[in-house]
């Protein structure tokens, strides 16, 4: 057994993903093959190959950088709101409910997040159900950050949709047989901007942890700073490669494969003393779907590891502990 197959990986592997664009099955079973091993003992691994422009990955990282240059008192205006769209300030989060490390500091960035997009009159946001209205967006002083994130987030939807049916053909399973989960997925796109932090124990831009839901798919720039724990338990940094997106399996995912994928560990550290941003975007099932271990990820006669849950419960129970505004919202509603 190899390093890779032990988890004690000392790399992250590149999975050219180029086949899933096309019509050659036997190359698109072969590339869900490979997915399959690194997704079971890595659970990291860097995409590439994909149609995405690179000119689309720096519009977004260029608007990222103009949004958080504006004053405070400008992106405040658009401060987090109830369906988690929004600026969130420095040091808004701390990760609490990480089952890697024990975390009581803040991590030390801003972001802004923009989920899909809800309307105000869609029954979903009518019914003021979690997390279901429209996005915050900069006014015109950010001339075409809008469209530039709208185009970005349909590029990076399909691209995990071609994820979606890789990871069901890895399983044995047929191409389509996820994709009712995903009619309405929750995505998020999180702009973040790390600005180099001091050594001091305890500190992090993100705190060691896991992602909470079914998959990310990461572009990062050239800072680096992005470490992944192995199975030995060292961190093995995770550096910028080219035209690439660091893709890792979130939680539901690994609660779905009946932990036959792993969601693995991870964290960053930026003491590079260059500001740094990144924008993961994470692509998750309906909040309405009820997800439960997949009856081929279940050795017979042996019982699933999770019992099922509405995604929208287990989303919303991390967000609410992770995010120092929520908490105060629940502790006035809780005072009223």
């Amino acid at each position: 057994m190899d390093e890779r197959e032990r988890g004690d990986f000392s790399e992250i592997p590149i999975l050219d993903v180029s086949a899933l664009y096309g019509a050659d099955q036997e190359a698109i079973r072969a590339t869900a093959a490979t997915l399959r091993r690194y997704l079971e003992t890595i659970g990291f691994l860097y995409v590439v190959g994909h149609p995405i422009p690179r000119a689309d990955v720096e519009a977004v990282r260029e608007a990222s950088k103009r949004f958080f240059a504006l004053p405070e008192e400008e992106k405040l205006k658009l401060k987090i709101d109830r369906n988690f769209r929004g600026y969130l300030p420095f040091a808004g989060s701390t990760i609490v409910t990480s089952s890697v490390a024990t975390v009581s500091k803040p991590n030390q960035s801003e972001s802004i997040f923009f989920m899909h997009e809800v309307g105000e009159d869609d029954p979903r946001a009518l019914a003021e159900k979690p997390l279901q209205g429209p996005n915050q967006w900069p006014d015109e002083s950010l001339d075409g950050f809008r469209q530039t994130i709208e185009r970005y987030v349909d590029e990076m939807g399909t691209l995990a949709r071609k994820m979606v049916g890789a990871i069901a053909l890895s399983l044995g399973l047929p191409a389509g047989s996820l994709d009712r989960y995903f009619e309405q997925p929750t995505t998020f796109l999180r702009l973040l901007h790390y600005p180099t932090q001091p050594q001091e124990e305890g500190l992090f831009g993100s705190a060691p942890h896991t992602d909470y839901g079914f998959i990310t798919l990461l572009a990062q720039d050239d800072v680096g700073g992005l470490e992944v724990k192995n199975k030995a338990g060292e961190w093995v940094p995770a550096p910028p490669v080219s035209d690439s997106f660091v893709m890792n399996v979130g939680d539901i995912l690994a609660r779905w494969s009946n932990d036959q994928f792993v969601s693995t560990p991870h964290r960053v550290i930026n003491r590079s003393g260059r500001e740094r941003y990144s924008q993961p975007f994470f692509f998750d099932p309906s909040m309405d779907e009820v997800i439960e271990a997949l009856p081929v990820c279940v050795p017979a006669g042996a019982k699933p590891k999770y019992e099922p849950v509405l995604y929208g419960d287990y989303l919303m129970e991390r967000i609410d502990k992770n995010y120092h505004y929520r908490k105060k919202k629940a502790a006035e509603a809780a005072g009223a």
